[in-house]
């Protein structure tokens, strides 16, 4: 006899809590083998398939391509042809026997199976007074977009109805998560909407309605005085045009240029070098034979040299201790752009690289980049940030620093121009270095022999033996 067993969207780790269904890989119908990827999701970190722990036929599947689901929210069922004795069916277990919880062990690429879920709680809903015990009432989990009987309502103890179509005082009863976040980011107050589903529940459906309709936000109060409080209410004004989600790989980097924006107070200073015989040394190391060695590589390769000399700037600020913490290790990041936004891939243990080692590993990295195969690794963990915005044919910027670093380098585009060299004025290849640093880790005396550094190194590369 067939068991139905549930597999729920895992934990996806670095603080990711959901996750967009990109493309299905299985139909209903179809026999699945243990940790064969069923779905293709794209999380705010990268795209990733995650295979499914168990084996069997595909019964259901669980929201649409395009669906953004929370974190433990079901994906699909299955049903395999052992039952596990013990084990309920909501997804514990691997087919074929084992200990409650059990699976494949390889729940999604780069994570581990996630810990057994907790078992459900009773609770027993608060009487009115004066009248009789109640039933108990079995909290269930409520899928994305579910309909009911489906899944987990987000916020127990959900306000009581007041007689006029608005929630008392107390958590607002919604179907997911992401139903709380779309209200908060469109003004809208809850406990004045109505729920269209079972017992009052809130839908995102319910949601996208209020906001088509312009309903007005909630009137926020604040305190002015032990015993007196204002009331101010907010309208929300809808303009006109296309409107696109920020969501996936854009959403998280606005969240993250934002944060940057708020709690890191940058400066930025800048430089023209004249990069002539670092073109020239990298002519005549590709001439030499072997790998080939990528401009991008030799910067990189200046920027761990040059963080050798002021450790500083490879560092972050922990605000929470009042403290700056300087990194022994340099994790370099690199801006690379994709048809799905800005990425910043980080190459672990740069300062331990030769040029032809990092050559090889920005050449990876861009390329998974451009295939959308980056894992969450890939992205995280950088220490410092080296962004050639040069290659969009721009001379220089000021570019935000990549939270919670403390400093980035920028390089613009290499062009013939007129220099004085050597007393006379002659055509070169000259760059526009531009540096941008947290002022709280150092003030501008370092950012300047930072960037002067890096400057020698590019008009003269010999400066750099003195480190190799």
């Amino acid at each position: 006899m067939a068991q139905v067993l549930e597999f729920k969207l895992p934990d996806l780790g670095e603080g990711l809590t959901e996750a967009e269904i990109v493309r299905w890989l299985v139909q209903v119908g179809d026999v699945v083998a243990v940790d064969q990827p069923v779905v293709e999701v794209e999380t705010a970190k990268a795209m990733v398939e995650v295979p499914c722990p168990y084996g069997g036929v595909v019964t259901a599947r669980y929201g649409d391509e395009g669906t953004e689901l929370p974190v433990g929210s079901p994906l699909l069922t299955v049903a395999v042809g052992t039952p596990v004795s013990g084990t309920e069916t909501t997804g514990a277990g691997a087919p074929g026997g084992g200990n409650e919880g059990e699976g494949s062990g390889n729940v999604l690429v780069g994570y581990g199976t996630q810990a057994p879920p907790a078992r459900r709680r009773r609770v027993r809903p608060p009487a009115a007074p004066g009248a009789a015990p109640g039933p108990v009432r079995e909290e269930r989990p409520l899928a994305a977009g579910a309909g009911a009987g489906a899944g987990t309502v987000n916020g127990v103890g959900a306000g009581v109805d007041d007689g006029h179509g608005r929630r008392a005082d107390g958590p607002v009863a919604v179907i997911s998560p992401l139903v709380r976040r779309l209200a908060r980011q469109n003004g809208l107050d809850l406990r004045e909407l109505p729920g269209s589903g079972p017992d009052g529940l809130i839908t995102r459906a319910d949601v996208e309605h209020a906001v088509r309709a312009g309903a007005p936000a909630a009137a926020t109060t604040t305190a002015t005085t032990a015993t007196t409080r204002t009331a101010t209410t907010r309208t929300t004004t809808r303009a006109s045009g296309t409107r696109v989600p920020l969501k996936g790989v854009r959403g998280a980097v606005a969240d993250k240029l934002s944060r940057s924006r708020r709690e890191i107070p940058d400066a930025t200073c800048w430089v023209d070098a004249d990069a002539t015989e670092l073109m020239h040394a990298r002519v005549r190391m590709n001439e030499a034979g072997g790998p080939k060695i990528s401009l991008l590589a030799l910067l990189a390769r200046i920027c761990t040299a040059a963080l050798a000399r002021f450790p500083e700037l490879n560092s972050t600020v922990d605000m929470d201790a009042r403290e700056i913490v300087r990194l022994d290790e340099v994790h370099l990041g690199f801006a690379a752009q994709t048809e799905r936004g800005l990425v910043v891939p980080v190459v672990k243990g740069a300062h331990t690289r030769d040029a032809e080692s990092l050559s090889a590993e920005f050449a990876r990295l861009t390329e998974a980049a451009r295939t959308g195969t980056l894992t969450p690794a890939d992205l995280t963990g950088g220490t410092f940030t080296l962004n050639n915005y040069g290659v969009f044919g721009v001379d220089g910027s000021t570019p935000i620093i990549n939270h919670p670093e403390a400093a980035m380098l920028g390089v613009g585009r290499i062009v013939p121009k007129p220099w004085v060299h050597e007393g006379e004025l002659a055509v070169r290849q000259v760059v526009q270095l531009s540096f941008t640093f947290d002022h709280r880790v150092c003030d501008g005396g370092t950012a300047g022999g930072f960037l002067r550094y890096v400057a020698d190194c590019v008009e003269q590369p010999a400066v750099l033996l003195r480190t190799v």
